[in-house]
C-alpha cells in the first residue's frame, strides 16, 4: 500500500515561513503501527527547504510530487487551515481516481466537502478510525469505478 501524505506547509504565511510539520510524524506513526509495510511518500521529507527553491527547481519538484501522488493507492491530506498546494494535490488525486482521506476542521470548505472520501476533524479521530477499520477498503474499487467531482464513494 502506497500513501501520499499531503498537508499544509506554508499555509497563508508570507515569505518563506512554514507551518509546524510535526503532524507528519504523528500520521506516519499511526499508519505504521497498523500497517508496518506501508510505503509513505511525504513531499516535505526530502524537500524541507523547498520554499527557497528557484522557480525551475520548484516546478520540477512539484511535478515529481504530483507523479508520486498519481501512483499512490491513497492520499491523506492534513488541512488545519487552507493550503493551496494541498488543494491542487487533492484535485489531481480526485481526477486520477486516488481516494482521499482528509484531516481537517474545515468541514464547510468545498475542497474538503467535495473531494474527500472521508474527513476527520482531528488526528485523534483519524487514529481511532485507523485502529478500528481497514483503510484499504477505501481504495479497493473495481476497475470500472469512475468518480465524478462532488460524488461521494
Amino acid at each position: 500500500m502506497k500513501i501520499f501524505l499531503g498537508g499544509i506547509i506554508q499555509g497563508s504565511n508570507v515569505g518563506s515561513e512554514i507551518c509546524n510539520q510535526n503532524y507528519r510524524e504523528q500520521i506516519k506513526n499511526i499508519l505504521r503501527k497498523k500497517y508496518p509495510d506501508v510505503e509513505i511518500f511525504d513531499p516535505f521529507e526530502d524537500h524541507r527547504h523547498s520554499v527557497n527553491y528557484d522557480d525551475a527547481q520548484a516546478r520540477r519538484t512539484f511535478s515529481m510530487h504530483l507523479d508520486e501522488l498519481k501512483s499512490s493507492d491513497l492520499m491523506i491530506a492534513y488541512l488545519p487551515q487552507a493550503s493551496l498546494g494541498t488543494a491542487i494535490e487533492m484535485w489531481e488525486a480526485c481526477r486520477n481516481g486516488v481516494p482521499i482521506v482528509s484531516i481537517s476542521p474545515l468541514t464547510t470548505n468545498w475542497i474538503v466537502r467535495f473531494l474527500t472520501d472521508k474527513n476527520f476533524e482531528t488526528i485523534d479521530s483519524f487514529e481511532i478510525f485507523v485502529i478500528k477499520n481497514d483503510l484499504r477498503k477505501l481504495f479497493n474499487r473495481d476497475q470500472d469505478h469512475y468518480r465524478k467531482i462532488g460524488e461521494k464513494v
